[in-house]
């Protein structure tokens, strides 16, 4: 993973996947929570369902280059906490440049 293009791993059905906060998944995350504004996001963001986390989620692998994964994620293996995490870090590695 490239930490410095802000890609991180999240581990789904036993494979560890690329995840990646790009301009799109931003962009996506931001339509699909109804924020206009990184502040609306912000605020937004600290108050995820579990549907939301799925959509971010997929988002994130999208970004990743994994979109095969992405489609299937709300059936998937994925350990919530490990994906809030993913999320954050994601986040973090994105925003940092």
């Amino acid at each position: 993973m490239n930490g410095a293009r802000g890609e991180t791993t999240l581990t789904v059905g036993g494979q560890a996947r690329r995840v990646c906060l790009t301009l799109g998944a931003l962009a996506e995350i931001e339509s699909a929570l109804g924020c206009r504004t990184m502040g609306e996001l912000e605020l937004r963001m600290r108050a995820l369902s579990a549907a939301d986390l799925i959509i971010v989620i997929g988002a994130l692998l999208r970004g990743g280059g994994e979109a095969e994964t992405a489609a299937k994620i709300s059936a998937a293996d994925v350990s919530p906490g490990f994906a809030a995490r993913a999320v954050a870090e994601a986040f973090r590695l994105g925003l940092a440049g």
